[in-house]
């Protein structure tokens, strides 16, 4: 392909559990042009269309699309939707929190053992994945099971409606299910994909909803499709008609659409993370992933050997419980999160004892999808708003800090940690995180890196290329206080 000529557009756009946000960037620089963005409902289960209204909302917001030459879509990993045989949406979306396929992935994991999961996948079955979604769909709703034509992932979903498909009666191109197509990275978390032979595996899809999958040996029309997987460097497809999205935004005829990426992948891509980095991501929920060139394998299933969105490897760890703690306790005291970080840093590191081990929510790592949360070693002296603030904030990094520790031992290297998210704002977050890794922290500038990452791989598809974008930091030298991360691994184990 020709090379990309300055001032060229490309747009990233992350659909993630919360909102969805659009970046519009040049190609070759990554200077931001304009951003967009729009909420999405709370739940663990969603109708897929608020993700297609938030879309157009984003892009509206971002200044439409014009001079956009390509377009990717990251969007929040493992959400089960399951499309009928006319491109309706069966049921509500189970999405990555919901919990409820716990006893599920259970079942599955007892009928094929740990080593054989992670030999075929790279990763345990857990209430998260997609397949152990389908199979509770199987069990609890078989009516609705029966109806599935086709299995897709949110941003599956959302580049087959930019491209024109859907329901007859909602696109110009109407319901053809095999155009339906996905990326590596997000295929590696549905546990019917394997990273290493990088294709899917209908025996466990079968596993999973107890119908056949549809693959180009058997052919079978009554089988049930999973979108085909494009490499990180190709296209989707390029829209050959103008495509209209809710609140009349227009995605225009010649428009390019990159393979997409799960949200994690597409940090790492917006990052430039690279073998050897590590990134620990604090959003609602918390993620401690790299890069490695190597295979990852865990039978424990604390870290999932996903694929990245360049072809190598993404070993991960993710929990429920992290910005989510400090929205909790810093409701109870009823303070925003920087008055709760000036009461943390107001308190000595370990609180003196006090400790909370945070799963308000059950928790993925460890898999306790039950659990609640608990606060040990309240005295007097412990029991005010300094300790309490001091003791969520070390919570909450104590938990990914153990999440750093499984990543290391399956072997990928660690020689540079950074600090993403929301959460990583936070004067207090910034100088735990350096006492409780017990090392350097690197900081990137602010900004939305899942979105950055797909406006990145959407360059990548346009130009033939990957672009380097270069991205500033700042570094929180090591403060080591192991004593913090020694008493709440004895509380929480």
């Amino acid at each position: 392909m020709a090379e990309v000529a300055a001032g060229a557009l490309v747009a990233g756009v992350d659909s993630s559990t919360q909102s969805c946000k659009v970046t519009v960037r040049d190609a070759s620089t990554g200077a931001v042009v304009r951003e967009g963005r729009a909420a999405h409902p709370d739940g663990t289960s969603v109708d897929p269309r608020h993700w297609w209204d938030a879309l157009g909302a984003a892009i509206a917001d971002a200044g439409g699309l014009d001079g956009v030459g390509a377009i990717a879509i990251a969007g929040q990993q493992h959400g089960m939707v399951a499309l009928d045989a006319d491109g309706h949406v069966v049921r509500d979306a189970l999405l990555w929190n919901d919990v409820r396929s716990a006893d599920a992935a259970a079942q599955m994991v007892d009928e094929l053992g740990r080593e054989a999961w992670v030999a075929r996948t790279g990763l345990v079955p857990v209430a998260s994945f997609t397949g152990t979604k389908l199979r509770w769909l199987r069990d609890a709703e078989p009516e609705n099971a029966a109806r599935v034509a086709a299995v897709a992932l949110p941003h599956d979903w959302l580049s087959w409606r930019l491209r024109g498909y859907g329901p007859a009666d909602e696109s110009r191109l109407g319901p053809d299910l095999d155009a339906l197509a996905t990326d590596g990275s997000d295929a590696s978390g549905t546990g019917y994909w394997d990273p290493v032979r990088r294709e899917y595996d209908p025996e466990l899809f079968e596993l999973a909803l107890g119908r056949p999958m549809r693959t180009a040996e058997t052919g079978d029309e009554d089988a049930v499709v999973v979108p085909r997987v494009v490499e990180p460097d190709e296209a989707m497809g390029t829209l050959d008609v103008d495509v209209l999205l809710p609140g009349d935004v227009v995605a225009p005829a010649g428009l390019i659409v990159g393979a997409g990426l799960g949200d994690n992948a597409g940090a790492a891509l917006g990052l430039g993370l690279g073998p050897g980095d590590v990134a620990v991501s604090l959003g609602t929920s918390g993620t401690v992933f790299g890069v490695t060139d190597a295979e990852v394998h865990d039978p424990s299933g604390t870290v999932a050997g996903f694929a990245d969105g360049t072809g190598s490897r993404l070993p991960i760890v993710t929990t429920l419980n992290a910005a989510r703690v400090l929205e909790v306790i810093g409701g109870l005291l009823g303070v925003d999160h920087d008055a709760l970080g000036a009461l943390a840093l107001a308190a000595p590191a370990g609180a003196d004892g006090l400790v909370l081990v945070p799963y308000f929510v059950g928790e993925r790592t460890p898999n306790r999808p039950d659990a609640t949360a608990s606060l040990v070693g309240m005295t007097p002296g412990t029991t005010n708003r300094e300790h309490l603030a001091r003791a969520a904030v070390e919570g909450m990094l104590c938990a990914l800090a153990d999440g750093l520790a499984a990543v290391e031992d399956t072997g990928t290297v660690v020689s540079r940690l950074l600090l993403i998210g929301g959460a990583a704002r936070n004067e207090a977050v910034r100088v735990v995180a350096a006492q409780v890794f017990g090392r350097d922290v690197e900081l990137p500038e602010p900004g939305e890196y899942v979105a950055a990452g797909a406006a990145r791989q959407a360059a990548w598809a346009l130009n033939g290329s990957l672009p380097a974008w270069s991205i500033a930091t700042t570094v929180i030298p090591a403060d080591p206080h192991p004593a913090v991360l020694e008493q709440y691994r004895a509380v929480a184990r």
